[in-house]
């Protein structure tokens, strides 16, 4: 029986399988980074034992390190989360050496299946050796781990090797293991997986399908479950074949098997050896709690006789700190506020005023919406997005929403090329224009500087704010009645809440100021000072670092004098896990280069100068 449990793991998803610990009694042990030292999965747990570091390298990928961890704290049990080491045989068994209790599939049925070419080959499959244009667009992937790391679509020849050499660095530095492969690129299928739960008395069981066909840089962004609009023939296919290749490796515990669906053929793509990222929109149709059932299965409970019965629909958005509309680079800060409405699931690693860094993956939260019917819990699920207060770095909430209630979403017709199509209509900016004059007469009303009334107009008074990329002004004025704005009527206005009338109709404007940061509703906003700081300045064709991050690699051959063509890479920043490509914005020549590789740089930082020709 297992007493205390180590999670192998940090942010949103050990914080997850703690709260089923507590449900079932068990002590809890963290391990976190330097980094990580106040984070919530740090505080949640019973007892916590410093990785030193904060790079992946040296902290959650020290397997050596989190043994000793667990063996210290008095641990019996460790669960590995997904990422870092939930996929590492090696791992595995240094845990049962250790004589702890290993929460997931057996070391080799993880060394069978973790490994995308071995997975394949063991599926009849064979990965692609050498490279023609025939075979052209391929996809090269990390032969262990997932999330879209270590994952290029290649659709130039010339390009093949670069992205090799980037593929390698990213799974590396994500995985600790930068094998990697190649494969056909099937544009524009549908990703299609199975959830399957096994135990060790030889029942392996199906737990119905998911749809991941969101997805931005080969990573998931919304799942659903069941998968939308298979035949009957279709669903039963891969549930077969998702048994198929448990049982091809002995396999106890949860994993997934995922396919790529496309003309009506379901095509075997890899399994991933634990818990999914998505794996609560499976529990909300089934009623299941999978970690509680991973748990019992480890301790050698046989699964229940019978089969739990799916009930309705149920979506998952993931909820990141990145901007789709600048090639979804993260971003960093604080945040302020999360919430949202109820009804729905919010799974998070992070509370109010804990800071985004730059060293791990961007996501903040899942939310998730469950109902009858598919249409339903769409519309439950965009609204509660709609609604919810995040006030802190940019994310992609507008994003969710809008591929919510797209017309291709809402009708079951999406595939992994949606964004590719519509990620610029997706990104287009629809600020609330009302929503500057309700920051200003917000921050005049919790400011009034009037102990009296002068039966002499008042001055009309300005602020500027940024919203959207673009300055706004909000002009309004002090009466004897209060404030007033030309084309609406000011029907209540405080710090926190303004009202206004605007053609007859009433509206409310929730106000939150942070330092110079306005959030009015959902609209972000920067309060802008009154006169401009001539420092912050940046001559023509100036590249800004988008995030922070290290710089990682200078484009060969490039220095002051090159000249370069608009795209053309100059160099690679990594932050979050992930490598971002910095392009020259114009044709012309390379005046300044300000870093070196192995440098930090901060978001705003100057990279490099391109003189236009």
């Amino acid at each position: 029986m297992i007493t205390s449990l180590l999670v192998a793991n940090r942010g949103e998803i050990a914080c997850r399988v703690f709260r089923t610990c507590r449900e079932l009694g068990i002590r809890t042990v963290a391990v976190h980074s330097d980094a990580d030292e106040n984070a919530l999965h740090t505080r949640m747990a019973d007892a916590s034992v410093r990785l030193p570091g904060a790079a992946p390298a040296d902290t959650y990928l020290r397997g050596d390190l989190i043994v000793k961890a667990a063996v210290a704290a008095g641990a019996d049990a460790v669960h590995p989360g997904y990422g870092f080491l939930s996929e590492n045989a090696g791992f595995a068994r240094a845990v049962r050496d250790a004589g702890l209790l290993w929460i997931g599939p057996p070391p080799a049925a993880i060394e069978a299946m973790a490994s995308k070419t071995r997975a394949k080959r063991l599926m009849g499959i064979q990965p692609l050796t050498t490279v023609t244009e025939a075979d052209l667009p391929v996809l090269v992937k990390a032969a262990a781990g997932g999330g879209g790391r270590g994952m290029r679509v290649v659709r130039r020849l010339a390009d093949l090797d670069t992205e090799l050499a980037a593929a390698r660095a990213e799974a590396t530095s994500a995985f600790g293991d930068g094998e990697v492969f190649v494969e056909p690129y099937v544009e524009n299928g549908r990703h299609v997986e199975v959830q399957i739960l096994a135990d060790a008395h030889g029942t392996v069981r199906p737990l119905g399908t998911r749809d991941c066909s969101l997805q931005r840089r080969h990573q998931k962004v919304i799942e659903e479950a069941p998968a939308p609009g298979l035949s009957p023939e279709l669903d039963d296919e891969v549930c077969a074949l998702a048994v198929r290749a448990a049982r091809a490796v002995d396999y106890v515990g949860a994993g997934t098997v995922e396919f790529l669906v496309a003309d009506g053929k379901a095509h075997f793509l890899e399994m991933n050896t634990r818990l999914q990222v998505e794996h609560p929109v499976t529990e909300a149709v089934f009623g299941l709690d999978l970690v509680a059932e991973q748990i019992r299965v480890a301790e050698g409970h046989a699964l229940a006789a019978d089969p739990p019965r799916a009930h309705g629909h149920a979506i998952e958005a993931r909820l990141y700190a990145e901007d789709p509309s600048r090639d979804w680079s993260p971003q960093t800060g604080r945040l302020h506020r999360l919430a949202v409405p109820d009804g729905v699931r919010l799974d998070t690693g992070y509370v109010d005023g804990d800071e985004i860094g730059v060293h791990y993956d961007p996501m903040l939260a899942k939310v998730v919406a469950h109902a009858p019917t598919r249409t339903e819990a769409v519309r439950k699920l965009a609204t509660a997005l709609e609604r919810a207060a995040i006030h802190g770095p940019v994310t992609n909430r507008d994003l969710l929403v809008r591929s919510l209630r797209h017309p291709e979403f809402t009708t079951a017709r999406m595939d992994t090329g949606f964004y590719d199509r519509h990620l610029p209509d997706l990104t287009e900016p629809t600020p609330d224009p009302h929503a500057p004059l309700a920051a200003a007469l917000a921050e005049a009303a919790g400011h009034s500087r009037f102990g009296g009334w002068r039966n002499v107009p008042s001055q009309p008074q300005t602020k500027r704010y940024l919203m959207a990329g673009e300055e706004h002004e909000a002009r309004y004025r002090h009466t004897r009645e209060g404030l007033e704005a030309d084309g609406v009527r000011v029907v209540h206005a405080d710090a926190r809440l303004v009202v206004l009338e605007v053609d007859g109709v009433r509206r409310r404007f929730e106000v939150a100021r942070y330092d110079d940061q306005v959030y009015v509703n959902t609209t972000a906003l920067t309060a802008l000072p009154r006169f401009p700081d001539p420092t912050t300045q940046h001559a023509p064709g100036s590249l800004l670092a988008p995030m922070p991050g290290t710089v990682v690699r200078i484009a060969e051959g490039l220095t002051t004098g090159t000249p370069v063509k608009a795209g053309d890479p100059l160099l690679w920043l990594e932050a979050m896990k992930m490598q971002h490509k910095i392009t020259a914005p114009v044709t012309g020549t390379l005046s300044d280069l300000c870093v070196v590789p192995g440098q930090q740089v901060d978001p705003g930082a100057l990279l490099a100068v391109v003189q236009e020709t």
